[in-house]
């Protein structure tokens, strides 16, 4: 036998990493009303009541809150619909990305 009969061949195959995250983050302030915040966390962020009245509280009281992590297409868009969801409602509610570390 041969050392050509022997050779291996091996498969290669390509990793494909995963889509980098993003962090949704509630910035507070002391204008919008508590209930809209609560409002608008559970229409777009499909959050309980509970967990909206948590997250809201927890943005008052530091200053900002991070209220989900998804890729960062979907991260941006939910952003963007709730901060226009304050805007309409003459609010200044804000929502901003950032990635996650």
């Amino acid at each position: 036998m041969s050392d050509t009969d022997t050779v291996r061949r091996t498969k290669t195959t390509p990793k494909t990493e995963r889509p980098r995250l993003h962090k949704v983050i509630l910035v507070n302030d002391d204008f919008t009303p508590r209930e809209f915040v609560v409002t608008v966390l559970k229409s777009v962020f499909r959050m309980t009541e509970e967990q909206s009245y948590r997250v809201m509280m927890t943005a008052h009281q530091r200053g900002v809150c991070v209220v989900a992590v998804f890729t960062r297409d979907i991260a941006e868009s939910k952003a963007t619909e709730a901060t226009d969801m304050g805007r309409r409602a003459g609010h200044p509610l804000m929502f901003t990305t950032e990635p996650e570390e």
